[in-house]
């Protein structure tokens, strides 16, 4: 009994389920019905508004029109009027003329007779009669005003409902990837005159080919471009690929997107590393800051720690992620106010920028083998090279490696980008707004190589992720061309 009682429970629980989903699912026909209704209204009102404006450019057309045929009607009859008027005037001098030529005729004294046909024939020569053309200087015809809506007719009669526009293709070997930019180009699969703009969504990927649903950051969205090319400016490339898609868009309705493509954004992507940075340097990922209290800071609490428990400092300790697959190591200290990045560089091309705060007193910006000492500074090694800004009492720009020093007669820019070719063998600072070369070490790297800063008062922000700019890769290309001639002045003796 009980058992058949909890099996006709379970069957009426599964009916008022069932049955709840057809009242929703009513609800639902109900709801959508009113929405067609809706819709088909407004839709309605939309095609009333646009016949509206058709018939209003046609009255207007045909206004203008009229107004032209009764300006070409006025301007007719008044030439014509004005013709008539000379006619009249002539025809009526020339009558006076012929009655006089008559009386003449009738002279008998030869004197006379001879006198009179003197001033007749003087005022025939004259007669307005024979000067005046005798051809309407106008048509009557008013045939080139006519119009002929033949082809207008067929075009409104093939006037049909919106089409769903089709998906544009990105066209993959017209696509840039180049100073932090990607240009982006596609064209409809055919022409499509009713195409008013484009969307183009795309999003970061370390994967290679097409986007995958987990782990994937969300679509960022370009809304109502007009072309069909757009260029993404000012990104940051920290990731290895970006996906892009692109869709039609005309009055009513948006197509489908295109099928997606993946472009590779090789960039150079580090942080600095804090945990060997010198005690006295505040980092936070990409920026650090001169703390003049952060070392005594630091020991005060060492001090405290080793005494109370013995334990080591956290500081010392503390090892990233990216620092314990490497091995940890001392935090610089002394005068080597030193910060490196986290990330080595094996191979390749890479370009990063570095900005100075104003009341940044003193800093170099450079690279270095993992080997450096903890009491090393950046161009006082064998291993480290860099270029130095001083700005005390003066402003002066120097080149440095293996603790020889080249003074640089330039300007010292607010910002400084970093090429290095590591399998070719240079190190080259430009100034990054201008991409003026600032100074270039040619020589054979032969261990990782890791990003390097020196600051003493101020601070430095750091720009990962840069794409190498075209115009860097122009003057390299230009300066390898002369390597020859140029390689003595960009090497330090």
């Amino acid at each position: 009994m009980d058992e058949q009682r909890e099996t006709l429970q379970r069957i009426v629980s599964t009916l008022a389920n069932k049955n709840d989903e057809i009242h929703n699912f009513i609800d639902m026909l109900n709801h959508t019905i009113k929405n067609v209704q809706v819709n088909s209204s407004n839709v309605i009102s939309e095609l009333d508004e646009e016949f509206d404006g058709l018939y209003s450019i046609l009255d207007e057309m045909k206004g203008s029109m009229a107004n032209t045929i009764q300006q070409e009607e006025a301007h007719k009859i008044q030439a014509l009027q004005d013709q008539l008027s000379q006619c009249s005037n002539a025809l009526e001098s020339s009558e006076e003329l012929l009655e006089l030529a008559a009386q003449s005729l009738d002279i008998k004294d030869p004197v006379e007779f001879l006198k009179a046909a003197r001033q007749i024939k003087d005022r025939v020569t004259m007669a307005s009669a024979f000067r005046i053309s005798l051809k309407p200087k106008v048509s009557d015809s008013m045939t080139h005003l006519m119009v002929d809506f033949a082809l207008e007719r067929r075009m409104l009669q093939s006037v049909k409902f919106l089409p769903v526009p089709k998906p544009p293709e990105i066209d993959l070997a017209a696509c840039l990837v180049a100073d932090n930019c990607i240009t982006v180009s596609w064209k409809m699969p055919e022409e499509d005159s009713r195409i008013d703009h484009f969307v183009l969504e795309y999003r970061k990927t370390n994967f290679d080919g097409l986007p995958r649903v987990k782990d994937e950051q969300r679509w960022e969205l370009i809304d109502y471009i007009k072309a069909t090319e757009y260029t993404l400016s000012g990104l940051k490339f920290d990731t290895k690929y970006i996906n892009i898609r692109v869709q039609a868009c005309n009055k009513a309705v948006a197509g489908e997107y295109s099928d997606p493509v993946t472009l590779e954004t090789k960039a150079f992507v580090f942080s600095l590393d804090s945990t060997s940075s010198h005690l006295n340097l505040k980092v936070e990922d990409t920026y650090v800051e001169w703390d003049p209290t952060g070392g005594k800071g630091q020991e005060k609490i060492k001090g405290k720690e080793n005494k109370s428990s013995g334990a080591p400092s956290p500081k010392r300790t503390s090892v990233s992620a990216r620092s314990s697959a490497r091995g940890s190591r001392d935090h610089f200290t002394g005068e080597s106010y030193t910060v490196l990045g986290d990330t080595a560089i094996e191979s390749g091309q890479h370009y990063w920028e570095v900005r100075a705060q104003k009341d940044c007193k003193s800093y170099s910006v450079g690279v270095t083998y993992r080997n450096m000492g903890k009491f090393d500074q950046l161009g006082k090694t064998n291993s480290s090279w860099c270029i130095h800004i001083n700005n005390w009492l003066q402003t002066t720009l120097s080149a440095k490696h293996n603790n020889k020093t080249k003074t640089l007669d330039i300007p010292v820019p607010d910002r400084i980008g970093v090429f290095c070719d590591f399998d070719g063998g240079q190190l080259a600072f430009y100034n990054a707004n201008s991409k003026e070369l600032l100074h270039t070490f040619r020589t054979k790297f032969t261990q990782p190589l890791l990003p390097g800063f020196m600051i003493w008062c101020g601070g430095l922000t750091v720009s990962t992720g840069l794409q190498v700019p075209s115009a860097v890769k122009t003057l390299q290309k230009n300066e390898n061309g002369l390597s020859g001639s140029t390689s003595s002045l960009n090497n330090i003796a």
